[in-house]
């Protein structure tokens, strides 16, 4: 029931670029979003749902289905995006983000549209919904997985915290928790705002296989979930250093973009550097 998987990582980068491009538009023409953490966690969904997940379009309710659950809510104009090429729905819905009636909405909304597991954008719960999912897979003896993304500034809840040392004391293997290490968050760089300090090291701290990467590595990405698959008693981390706004120069590393959309002309600039 699964999509084709696709592990060239010559058309996954293709389509990771597609996915920018829509990202650029869609919160461009809603004049409203967050484009900064979409565009740096776009290689990353996009390898979920082309060369990793369990899923498909005609049947998003499969009971044997993996999970995804974006915790960082406000990143979901790259889930949409990502959706689309994976025909959940016409790419021509995604004109309508953030529209009134839409079920493209500015975070993520269960019931809104098939393929959406869980309602986000209260930052730091992703983690736990997501560990409930895969208790749930443990306790049925399923094997299908649970993936959850979160952003390193939505890390300073303590939530996310508690979720982990649960989650390892269940040996949940089925469970990858991926961390957008983009480096800023609403109000600043987040080592200015809360140093977070040496991430990975937390993370193995609190007993989960952990595995460091470049977020925009298309081979280290799939790398990683190989990894991931062989550790089945306890929960893997995925610490993706990534670019907040990657691959727009004048988003790149711009705090001033986390949460304010393009202008026209930016937009059309934008969409010649992805071109």
């Amino acid at each position: 029931m699964s999509v084709t998987v696709n592990r060239d990582l010559t058309q996954l980068r293709e389509t990771a670029k597609s996915v920018r491009r829509d990202i650029v538009r869609m919160i461009g023409l809603a004049n409203s979003g967050h484009p900064g953490g979409s565009l740096s966690a776009a290689d990353l969904i996009t390898a979920l749902y082309f060369a990793e997940m369990n899923h498909s379009a005609e049947h998003p309710d499969d009971p044997n289905r993996d999970r995804f659950v974006l915790s960082k809510g406000h990143g979901v104009p790259a889930q949409y995006a990502v959706m689309a090429e994976a025909g959940y729905f016409d790419k021509e819905l995604l004109s309508t983000l953030r529209q009134f009636e839409s079920p493209l909405q500015g975070h993520p909304e269960r019931g809104r549209m098939p393929g959406l597991e869980a309602s986000t954008g209260s930052l730091g719960q992703g983690v736990s919904i997501a560990q409930g999912m895969a208790m749930a897979a443990q306790m049925d003896g399923a094997d299908w997985r649970t993936y959850v993304l979160i952003g390193d500034g939505e890390a300073n809840e303590g939530q996310i915290w508690e979720a982990a040392m649960s989650a390892a004391h269940f040996g949940l293997g089925n469970l990858v928790c991926i961390m957008d290490c983009n480096g800023i968050q609403l109000d600043g760089f987040t080592k200015d705002i809360l140093d977070m300090g040496d991430v990975a090291a937390k993370w193995e701290s609190f007993g989960w296989n952990t595995i460091s990467i470049d977020g925009h590595d298309m081979g280290q990405i799939l790398d990683a979930f190989d990894q991931a698959r062989t550790v089945a008693d306890k929960p893997t981390a995925i610490v993706a250093n990534t670019v907040k706004g990657k691959g727009v120069s004048f988003m790149e590393n711009n705090p001033g973009f986390h949460g304010v959309a393009p202008t026209p002309a930016e937009v059309e600039q934008a969409l010649a550097e992805l071109a």
